[in-house]
């Protein structure tokens, strides 16, 4: 992959969205790091590249200047000598010179654009780089959180299906018989009265889980 090529995709990235589905979001956060501080220093690289092809250009805008002008001026000087065709020899070099001059110029202009892109890039990089790594913490956790919450999403998904209904009935079945138990139970003795007052602590109990589980399948239903 090109290096402009990653300075696209990290600057486009969704990192919020890559967090959510990373196994270890801190590990992911130090991967994003070191890739963006190697693509910042290619950019830096291929813009020290062109800044260094920039100067040479320059140099040669003005060489190709310096020539064109003394053609100019040897097609003059010939001119003044009445040496015509000198003269049209001059200014056919002169000619030579203002071509590449031309050239020469237009390469400049477009290292100048590469450059400017270039160190806007790089600009735009490091900002981004700066910003993770202020809020690597807090992305982080914010990355955990949501597994966290996905993963008790899911458990209440499967506790609010078939399995809670049959732990439901079970509950239900059992309330049922023990009703049903205290209704022959005898209470002619203390021992029976102790036996009476077990059970109804035990249905109470139960009435209680009852409850809860309604409850908590009615908050997982909403």
């Amino acid at each position: 992959m090109g290096v402009f090529t990653r300075f696209k995709d990290i600057i486009n990235s969704n990192i919020n969205a890559m967090l959510d589905h990373a196994e270890d979001p801190e590990k992911m956060i130090n991967m994003m790091i070191r890739e963006m501080e190697d693509t910042i220093v290619e950019l830096k690289s291929t813009c020290a590249t062109s800044i260094a092809e920039h100067s040479k250009i320059e140099r040669e805008v003005k060489d190709e200047k310096e020539l064109a002008e003394r053609w100019e001026i040897r097609a003059r000087l010939a001119v003044e000598k009445e040496k015509n065709e000198l003269a049209k020899e001059a200014l056919i070099e002169k000619k030579k010179a203002e071509h590449q001059l031309e050239l020469a110029e237009n390469d400049l202009k477009q290292l100048d654009q590469i450059i400017a892109e270039n160190k806007k890039n790089i600009a735009e990089l490091d900002e981004k780089l700066e910003t993770v790594k202020q809020k690597k913490r807090i992305l982080v956790q914010r990355a955990v959180h949501a597994q966290e919450k996905k993963r008790a999403q899911e458990t209440l998904r499967k506790t609010s299906g078939a399995d809670a209904a049959a732990r439901f009935d079970e509950l239900e079945n059992r309330i049922e018989r023990m009703e049903a138990d205290a209704d022959l139970a005898g209470y002619g003795n203390a021992a029976a009265k102790e036996d009476e007052f077990f059970r109804m602590e035990k249905e109470s109990e139960i009435e209680k889980e009852l409850a809860e589980l309604k409850a908590k399948m009615k908050k997982a239903e909403e």
